[in-house]
């Protein structure tokens, strides 16, 4: 005799089955992709024309830099020449001049730094090591084509 609580034999008990069955659904949810990346390479060149992008136009590097540097000096300027304009003391010169100002020293400071950034990246020295014997071949030779029918004549001084 069977007890009703018991499985049928042969079958597997509902309460097994069911957990897992939530196990494989948690499983086949971690499983899912969350992101894509596309492995194909972009071609270089292609057939459609370039198109001004928004924002920023293009530019050199340094053009940009004293761009933002001139952007920069002119908000922080703005409330001092707003708070002087308001009071009424200043003559429109003289606010002109005062607002001016930052704006041409940081464009001298950025140009001074980028000249001084261009200085220490000049070309290094080359230092060559060698090991062994070393053959230094000092002879020059001078090419020269004269005439309507080319004659080539090479000279080898050394």
């Amino acid at each position: 005799m069977q007890l009703p609580e018991q499985p049928v034999a042969g079958q597997p008990d509902p309460t097994i089955r069911r957990n897992a069955d939530q196990l494989m659904a948690a499983i086949n949810d971690i499983e899912k992709a969350t992101s894509y990346r596309d492995p194909t390479t972009l071609p270089a060149i292609g057939d459609t024309p370039p198109v001004p992008q928004p924002g920023q136009p293009p530019m050199s590097q340094w053009a940009t830099d004293a761009s933002g540097v001139l952007k920069a000096v002119s908000v922080a300027s703005l409330p001092i020449g707003g708070a002087l304009w308001l009071v009424g003391q200043v003559d429109p010169w003289t606010l002109g001049i005062i607002l001016g100002s930052p704006a041409v020293a940081a464009l001298a400071v950025a140009r001074l730094v980028a000249k001084a950034k261009d200085a220490n990246q000049a070309a290094q020295p080359v230092v060559q090591n060698y090991y062994g014997t070393v053959h230094h071949d000092t002879r020059t030779v001078t090419s020269t084509t004269r005439g309507i029918i080319a004659n080539t004549r090479n000279t080898t001084r050394g």
